[in-house]
C-alpha cells in the first residue's frame, strides 16, 4: 500500500489547504504534510532497496532502484523546500507583498506540484509517464506566475509554451517507441510498460528506436534544461518563488530526466550503448558550453543559479554518456549532491533578495555583514556548487572526471573540466560582489527571518558532510542504482 500512501499524502495535503485560511494553520498542515510523505518515502525506499523491485495493480505501478533513488530525492526537497516557505511567505505576508487568503493557494499548487513528481517515478507505463510529466509543467507554470508581476507571468507562458512543443516531440518518440514494440508484442497498453520494453528490446526495430530516442532526448531534453531547448529555464527559474526555484532545481529536472534515462536503457539493449551515449555526450557538453557564457555575464543572482542549474544537468548527462558504473554512479551522485546544495543556494538566494530587496547582483553588497548567517553560507553555498572541495559536488565532479580518463575519453572529459574550471570563476566572481564590501545604507543588519536562515543552513550543512563522508547506507543505495542501469 505505500505506493498509494505516497501518491494520496501531497493530494489529500492539498486538499486540506485549500479549507485553511489562517497563516498558522497552513503552516501546519504544510509540515505534517511535507514530514508524512518523507516518512512514506523513507520506508518504501527501504522496501525497494532490501527486497527488490516494488509491482502493484498488474505491472501499473513499477518502483525499481532507481525510480526508488528519485523518490528520496523529491521527498527530500520537498520537505526542505516546504519548511523554508514558512519563515520565505511569513516575511512576505508582513512587507505586504501578498494577502493571507492567496497564501494557501500556494501550498495546494506547492503540493499538486510534488504529487504530479511523484507520479513520473512510479508509473511502469511510458504513455502514463508522459501524462504525468506534462503534468509537472503544468501545476510548476502556476507556481512560476505566483506573484502576479508581468515578469512571473511572462515566465510562466514562456515555461507553458516551450515545454509544450518539447513535450509534444517527447509524445512523437514515445509513439515510435509504441509502434516498434506493436510488432513483437501485439497492441495494447502492455507495449508500452517499460518493464515488458527491457525484456523485449533486443527484438525492437533499431530504426525505428533510434528515431524514437532522438525524438525523446529532444523532448524531454526540453524539461531537463538541455541546450539548445534550456531558454525557459533562467526566466522560470529568476521569477518563481525560491523555494519553487529549489524544487524545479533540484528535482523537477531529474524528473524530466529520468524519462530519458527509462528510454535510454531499453535503446541500449536494442542497438547498443554507442549511439545513446554520443548523444547524452554532446548534447550535455553543449549545455555545460551554452551556460558558461551566461554565467561569466551574468547580473541577477537567480538566474545565475538557473544556468548554474542547467551546467550541472549537461555534467550529469554527460557521466550518463560516459558510461560504466563508476561514471553512473558519478551521475547519480550528483543528482543527489546538486539537489542539496541547489536548495542551499536558493534559499540563501531567496533571503538576500527579500532582504535588499532587488535580484541584481550590482545591488547586493556587504552580504556577509548585513546577514551575518546567509551571507557566509551564500559564499560557501557558491564554493559548493562550485566543486571546490571539502563540498560534496568536489566528490561527485571527481568520480565522474575519474571515470572519464579511465575510460580513454580524454577529448571530452578535458574540455569538461575546462569548462567546469571557467563556471567556478564566473560563480565565484559574481557571489564575491555581493558578499564583500559595506552594504547600502538602507539596509538594515540582521536576518528578515530566523527560520529562513536556520533552512539556509541545514542543506549546507549535509552538503559539507557528504563532501568528507558518503554514509554507506547512501554509497549503496546509489551502488545498486548504478548497478541496476547496467553499470559494468
Amino acid at each position: 500500500m505505500m505506493p498509494f500512501f505516497l501518491l494520496g499524502l501531497p493530494l489529500v495535503t492539498a486538499f486540506l489547504c485549500i479549507f485553511a485560511t489562517k497563516q498558522k494553520t497552513l503552516s501546519v498542515i504544510n509540515v505534517l504534510g511535507g514530514i508524512a510523505i518523507g516518512v512514506t518515502a523513507v520506508l518504501l525506499d527501504w522496501h525497494v532497496f532490501t527486497k527488490g523491485t516494488l509491482v502493484e495493480l498488474d505491472k501499473f505501478i513499477y518502483i525499481d532502484a532507481l525510480g526508488a533513488y528519485i523518490i528520496g530525492l523529491i521527498a527530500f526537497v520537498g520537505l526542505a523546500a516546504g519548511l523554508y516557505s514558512l519563515g520565505y511567505f511569513a516575511h512576505e505576508l508582513e512587507a505586504g507583498e501578498l494577502a493571507e487568503a492567496r497564501l494557501k493557494w500556494y501550498y495546494v499548487l506547492f503540493y499538486v506540484f510534488v504529487f504530479t513528481m511523484l507520479a513520473v517515478v512510479v508509473v511502469n507505463n511510458l504513455g502514463i509517464m508522459w501524462v504525468a510529466i506534462e503534468a509537472t509543467t503544468l501545476s510548476s507554470a502556476l507556481l512560476v506566475g505566483y506573484f502576479d508581476t508581468k515578469a512571473s507571468l511572462e515566465a510562466a507562458w514562456k515555461y507553458i509554451i516551450i515545454c509544450t512543443v518539447g513535450i509534444v516531440f517527447a509524445l512523437f518518440g514515445t509513439l515510435l517507441l509504441y509502434f516498434a514494440a506493436v510488432h513483437v508484442l501485439g497492441e495494447g497498453s502492455k507495449a508500452l510498460d517499460w518493464s515488458t520494453l527491457l525484456q523485449v528490446a533486443s527484438k525492437l526495430n533499431p530504426k525505428l528506436v533510434k528515431l524514437a530516442f532522438i525524438f525523446i532526448l529532444v523532448g524531454y531534453g526540453t524539461k531537463v534544461g538541455l541546450a539548445p531547448m534550456h531558454t525557459w529555464l533562467p526566466d522560470a527559474h529568476s521569477q518563481a518563488p525560491s523555494p519553487v526555484s529549489a524544487l524545479l532545481s533540484g528535482v523537477l529536472l531529474n524528473c524530466a530526466l529520468y524519462g530519458i534515462l527509462r528510454v535510454h536503457l531499453v535503446v541500449t539493449q536494442t542497438v547498443g550503448p554507442g549511439f545513446t551515449n554520443a548523444l547524452l555526450i554532446i548534447f550535455g557538453m553543449f549545455s555545460v558550453a551554452i551556460a558558461l557564457p551566461f554565467i561569466l555575464a551574468q547580473h541577477d543572482i537567480k538566474r545565475l543559479l538557473a544556468y548554474s542549474s542547467i551546467e550541472h544537468m549537461g555534467i550529469i548527462t554527460v557521466a550518463v554518456g560516459i558510461g560504466g558504473k563508476l561514471a553512473l554512479y558519478g551521475a547519480l551522485l550528483h543528482m543527489l549532491n546538486h539537489a542539496i546544495t541547489k536548495s542551499a543556494l536558493f534559499f540563501s538566494a531567496g533571503n538576500a533578495t527579500q532582504h535588499y530587496r532587488t535580484k541584481k547582483i550590482a545591488k547586493i553588497k556587504g552580504l556577509i555583514k548585513a546577514m551575518p548567517v546567509t551571507g557566509p553560507a551564500l559564499l560557501l553555498g557558491a564554493f559548493a556548487i562550485a566543486g571546490v572541495p571539502p563540498f560534496n559536488i568536489f566528490i561527485s565532479e571527481f568520480t565522474i572526471f575519474s571515470a572519464g580518463f579511465a575510460q580513454g575519453k580524454y577529448f571530452v572529459t578535458g574540455l569538461l573540466l575546462v569548462l567546469v574550471t571557467l563556471v567556478f570563476a564566473g560563480i565565484m566572481y559574481a557571489v564575491a560582489k555581493m558578499a564583500f564590501g559595506s552594504p547600502p545604507g538602507r539596509v538594515a543588519v540582521g536576518e528578515t527571518n530566523k527560520w529562513s536562515a536556520v533552512m539556509v543552513v541545514i542543506p549546507l550543512c549535509l552538503a559539507l558532510l557528504l563532501g568528507v563522508y558518503t554514509p554507506p547506507v547512501i554509497g549503496n543505495v546509489i551502488y545498486q542504482v548504478a548497478t541496476m542501469m547496467g553499470g559494468r
